[in-house]
């Protein structure tokens, strides 16, 4: 007879989740920690916009990376997707089989919209259903902590309030879908550097979200918040201002840059007036990476 260590868990057939970017409308640095995390008032949505992991039976663990952005991609144990790999393993209570993980990798590098992170979230997604795990949402938050203050944020994939370094989520509920464009001048900004360049520390906390979240609402609101964030990056990295100027010059309702950059959105009405300013700031600047998308819920 078998006894418990012995016991592998059933594996389902191949299945994949989105990992998509994680937009910052707003980002508010509010202090910091003795032990050097920074505590941030920031209001995040996810886009279509997305990496993809899929999951896939196996003999041996593998990791595979390919797409526009795999160069460079580390697939060793420092892959935040290895990293996650390893702690459900951890968490679960059983043996968990093999899987051939594969990272299909469509958001620039250290660009401020949570690549990194969103793409372990999508694989401990992807392996709790792989591995059929009984694990809460708040059991799998508060693990995935340990990997970055933005894996709380992206295993929620939705629209949300974060405070703390990250950890304290509050979903917010009938916001309305925002039609977007990104722009990324392709250069990598290391968000330490960012943080390190602040002037301030202890902003002012987020003013109250209206209720309900409508478009005209949100643009009324979005002026009244920042990206602490953004002037440090641009001292970094100047062209971020050109990218604003560019959304600008599109029709965008309202731009700001994502996170700790060099990623910049702007808002736009629809879906046809997003797609024409992304080919438009395409056409003038073919170096840049840029792509229109819509915000929606969970993947």
């Amino acid at each position: 007879m078998s006894n418990a260590t012995d016991i592998v868990l059933e594996a389902s057939p191949e299945l994949s989740e989105a990992a998509p970017a994680k937009i910052n409308l707003a980002l508010h640095v509010t202090g910091q920690r003795t032990d050097g995390y920074h505590l941030l008032d920031t209001l995040a949505v996810f886009t279509c916009f997305a990496d993809r992991v899929t999951v896939a039976p196996a003999k041996a663990d593998t990791f595979t990376v390919a797409g526009p952005f795999s160069v460079g991609v580390p697939v060793g144990a420092d892959n935040l997707v290895i990293r996650a790999r390893d702690l459900l393993r951890r968490l679960a209570d059983r043996p968990c089989p093999p899987v051939a993980l594969a990272l299909e990798k469509n958001i620039p590098a250290a660009s401020g919209i949570g690549g990194g992170s969103s793409d372990a979230a999508a694989a401990i997604r992807a392996l709790a259903r792989h591995w059929h795990l009984d694990l809460s949402a708040e059991t799998l938050a508060a693990a995935a902590l340990s990997l970055g203050a933005d894996l709380p944020m992206c295993l929620a994939a939705r629209p949300l309030i974060a405070r703390g370094i990250g950890e304290a989520i509050a979903p917010v509920p009938f916001m309305a879908p925002l039609h977007m464009v990104l722009v990324n001048p392709r250069i990598e900004i290391p968000t330490p550097s960012v943080f390190s360049a602040l002037t301030r520390r202890d902003g002012a906390p987020l003013p109250p979200l209206p209720g309900p979240v409508d478009l005209p609402a949100l643009l009324d609101w979005l002026p009244e918040t920042r990206n602490d964030l953004e002037p440090a990056a641009t001292a970094l990295v100047p062209v971020i201002a050109d990218l604003l100027a560019a959304l600008r010059r599109e029709g965008a309702s309202f731009v700001r840059m994502s996170g700790s950059g060099a990623t910049c959105f702007g808002v736009f009405a629809d879906t046809a007036s997003a797609a024409s300013a992304a080919a438009a700031i395409g056409r003038h600047e073919p170096g840049w990476f840029v792509t229109a998308t819509r915000t929606g819920s969970a993947p």
